[in-house]
């Protein structure tokens, strides 16, 4: 039988991995695959006991942990339609998905209870905890809640497959969205399948392979390869209880010693920029060292072993997506030989559409289309072969739930789906993301100017976190981060006088910044102002900045 829905999957990877580590929280009891299908199959008894049935939507708003996993098969098994809910959205933004979707049910966890107003939760017809799968009401109270008791009677069986066609709606995913309104992308159950096949094929993933959660589950990139993925092929997945910060992250990768970890470029950016730089430069011998190719590969090569073991030395693969990876980031990963991996893709293609491999890519480039899809690139320039990136395969959505003409505008009418996404191929077909359509800057005499190109130039300065360019009244303008942290570590002897020191350095390190870029960039390229931004921009759930905000 070839698996084209997502019980057909479920149930087979059960079938072949009964009694092998699924899903778990880091140093907890964890479920194995026989035991998930139990709870999977005691959760779509209850949610049919209710009233909800096939195309019906049922939110799910959650941090992560086993029981995430649990609700979304139930949902998607039994025919159900699931809604993940980003718990980084406003309140506003879950009351408009809650609204918008027109969910029947809602599964909640105890921490994020308190982003839903009671007039909202009144009219969900349907409340559960996702904690302990216990069912609520609108005038329950929030200290009450960790006492509610299992709503679920839990038996020893499996989930009987429902009558799911591969081009039934598996999940609607409402957009992070860097430029605005959020739109719910609506996913098929063989959308999602096409796409772990294809994935698969990328990089094959074993049972005994271990994967540390990081992202949210609610968003497609972590939902489709780091959590429908390795279930398919029988790996383990594991969760913290906690925000991955240090203190938490680090003692969870001793513990697990993860195989695999799916992450978003400013995570590793955050390391090199933290943590690798700064050992370097503190001793001027490697400081020195660091500006020759030959030393400065051996530097990284150190750096990298002992990332490795950072990460608990038996990582083998460390995917990145989400946005484009700050090229200095990207050289030292390559020259410290750290088994890391470029994929490119969106929300609306379920999400993967392009990717390498560890050890298998070519500097700033995505990769290779997955096996099943087409990138081509739609009326590119004569002169530098650059275009917007058009795509066709079985994982393109089926549109904007409620909004066909916003459909229209992004899947023409013999199928090619429109990525927003500018970039270029080269003579072995390898992909090059140049930047977002909507971002790209016109200048004074028709040159297209790429913002996040500048950027990665700003990025590469001293101090620098993050940045944004730009066009203000004609001008270029960037607005840059700088790490205030590092920078009054610098002047905390001065006492009194350090924040007047600290502010005439940012005004020198901004004038020196301002040099620095307009000397690495093309003539239309260069910026006419820097502005220094007190506070990090604010982001989505792939740490994206919302640049709409900016401008």
């Amino acid at each position: 039988m070839s698996i084209e829905t997502l019980g057909q999957m479920f149930n087979k990877s059960v079938e072949q991995n009964l009694d092998l580590p699924a899903l778990g929280f880091v140093n907890e009891t964890v479920y194995s695959y026989r035991e998930t299908a139990y709870r999977v199959n005691a959760l779509m008894r209850f949610l049919q006991s209710k009233g909800i049935g096939k195309d019906d939507k049922v939110a799910i708003l959650s941090t992560n942990q086993p029981n995430w996993g649990v609700a979304y098969f139930a949902v998607v098994c039994m025919g159900a339609v699931a809604v993940p809910i980003l718990p980084d959205f406003h309140e506003e933004e879950i009351g408009n998905i809650l609204h918008h979707s027109g969910a029947k049910a809602l599964l909640v966890s105890q921490n994020l209870y308190k982003k839903i107003n009671s007039q909202l939760l009144s009219a969900i017809p349907l409340l559960m905890l996702v904690d302990q799968f216990a069912q609520f009401d609108a005038q329950t109270p929030e200290n009450d809640l960790a006492t509610l008791e299992t709503s679920v009677e839990i038996t020893r069986e499996f989930p009987a497959l429902y009558p799911i066609k591969g081009d039934d709606l598996a999940a609607i995913i409402y957009t992070s969205g860097t430029t605005g309104k959020s739109k719910g992308v609506m996913l098929t159950h063989w959308n999602l399948v096409f796409t772990v096949h294809g994935c698969m094929k990328l990089h094959y993933i074993k049972q005994t392979d271990r994967i540390l959660s990081m992202l949210p589950l609610s968003h497609t990139l972590e939902n489709t390869v780091a959590f429908l993925l390795p279930f398919h092929a029988g790996a383990s997945i594991w969760y913290m209880k906690k925000l991955p910060t240090p203190a938490v992250l680090l003692p969870a990768l001793q513990v697990v010693k993860p195989t695999i970890i799916l992450s978003v470029p400013l995570i590793i950016e955050k390391i090199y920029k933290g943590k690798v730089l700064p050992n370097i430069n503190k001793k001027f011998i490697t400081r020195q060292l660091y500006r020759y190719t030959a030393s400065r590969k051996l530097l990284n090569r150190v750096a990298g072993k002992k990332l490795m073991k950072t990460f608990g030395g038996q990582l083998e693969f460390f995917g990145i997506g989400g946005a484009k990876l700050d090229p200095g980031v990207e050289q030292f990963m390559l020259e410290a030989k750290f088994p890391s991996a470029v994929g490119y893709g969106l929300t609306e293609t379920a999400p993967l559409l392009a990717g390498f491999d560890v050890f298998k890519g070519r500097y700033q480039s995505t990769g290779h289309p997955i096996e099943g899809v087409t990138l081509k690139i739609h009326e590119p320039d004569p002169l530098t072969g650059e275009g917007e990136i058009w795509a066709k395969g079985d994982n393109v959505m089926k549109g904007y739930y409620k909004e066909p003409e916003l459909t229209a505008e992004v899947i023409t009418p013999d199928g090619w789906f429109r990525t927003g996404d500018l970039g270029c191929v080269d003579d072995e077909g390898f992909i090059y993301i140049k930047g977002r359509l909507k971002n790209m800057i016109v200048g004074a005499s028709g040159e297209n100017i790429y913002p996040e190109e500048i950027e990665a130039v700003i990025n590469r300065f001293k101090h620098v976190l993050e940045s944004v360019v730009v066009q203000e009244e004609g001008r270029l303008v960037a607005m840059v981060h700088f790490n205030r942290e590092e920078l009054e570590s610098k002047f905390q002897h001065l006492k009194e006088q350090a924040q007047h020191h600290l502010e005439q350095y940012l005004k020198d390190l901004s004038a020196e910044l301002h040099k620095f870029v307009n000397e690495r960039v093309n003539k239309f390229s260069r910026i006419q102002q820097v502005i220094t931004h007190s506070e990090p921009f604010e982001k989505t759930a792939t740490k994206k900045i919302k640049r709409f905000l900016y401008k």
